[in-house]
């Protein structure tokens, strides 16, 4: 019975084409407002951790951060970055009027970027506040402060839909909306996979006025089964693929103007073959053996350490600062 639905299936391929294709929001800044202490509650990561021994543990529970919008940072290129380009360079969250044709009343990332005056290529890379974790268990905030992991969440889907995308085969297309302010620059969007490979999309030009939704298509896909070549795979723990958003980066070209840049995106959807028809096994191998678990920890543990050095380091500052000088 299993042999003739497998080729069932193959044949409705070679008729129809990619029938296992499948569309995924990977990220939508719709889903990362400010809902709990100015954090994001979904999205939210501990890094007391990394802190040391210096610290109370009333102000151990304040080192946490999210995928708020608010915390995404922005990163110019390094012959652009100075203290005036940098302090005018920022992201914040941006609510769509009530009444408007599209999103109305929704939130969206805004990016303002300051480019050099001169007349040279530039550009700058827009990042989440920390590398995004895969394989991260979904946790819930206490009435503390404190974090408690869902020890039922065996395959560790926190990030699912927040900016990673799990079961992915080739990617067909991937499709952003965005808001445009007919300015020349270039948009791209970078994405990891689980052998930690990036690839950098380019979208398009952001030279339109209001909403568009960019479309980028693959040009390698091979729509025609019969003209693809068949392999089998190994399946735990290689099929375990998924893409993640590593970064947004926009370009500046040498005969633009420099100076002031503004733009919005709303969200970021893939269309892709699963790379697996059926992820629903008669053993649950991950809960069994923990690969992808622990492989994705000691990657977590490297970048929470830089993540947390960092932030512990922002915090004292923010403590040492005058509160009229720190800007919301």
């Amino acid at each position: 019975m299993k042999r003739f639905s497998v080729l069932f299936m193959i044949i409705l391929l070679g008729v129809g084409g990619s029938l296992a294709a499948e569309t995924s929001v990977l990220i939508d800044f719709a889903t990362l407002v400010e809902d709990s202490d100015r954090e994001n509650e979904a999205t939210i990561v501990d890094f007391a951790s990394e802190a040391g021994t210096g610290f109370t543990d009333e102000e151990r529970l304040e080192m946490k951060t999210s995928l708020a919008i608010s915390n995404w940072e922005v990163e110019l290129a390094s012959s652009s970055r100075n203290v005036v380009n940098s302090a005018r360079s920022m992201i914040k969250a941006v609510q769509v009027n009530d009444n408007a044709a599209r999103f109305g009343g929704e939130t969206i990332l805004g990016v303002r970027i300051h480019y050099p005056e001169e007349r040279f290529n530039s550009f700058a890379t827009v990042r989440p506040p920390f590398e995004i974790p895969a394989y991260m268990r979904k946790t819930t905030l206490q009435g503390d402060g404190t974090l408690i992991e869902d020890p039922t969440d065996i395959r560790g889907t926190k990030f699912d839909g927040f900016g990673v995308v799990k079961n992915v085969g080739v990617i067909i297309s991937v499709s952003a909306n965005v808001y445009g302010n007919n300015f020349p620059n270039g948009f791209a969007i970078v994405l990891k996979d689980q052998n930690n490979n990036e690839q950098q999309i380019f979208m398009s030009y952001m030279d339109f006025d209001g909403w568009r939704q960019l479309v980028w298509r693959n040009p390698n896909y091979i729509t025609e089964v019969r003209d693809r070549e068949i392999q089998k795979s190994t399946l735990y723990p290689q099929a375990e693929t998924m893409r993640k958003i590593q970064s947004l980066v926009f370009y500046k070209n040498a005969s633009q103007v420099g100076g002031d840049f503004i733009a919005y995106i709303k969200d970021i959807t893939i269309t892709y073959d699963k790379a697996v028809l059926d992820t629903s096994r008669d053993i649950d191998e991950e809960e069994v053996w923990g690969i992808l678990r622990d492989r994705e920890k000691a990657r977590r543990a490297a970048a929470f350490s830089k993540l947390g050095n960092l932030q512990v380091l922002r915090y004292l500052e923010q403590k040492k600062m005058h509160e009229e000088d720190i800007v919301n």
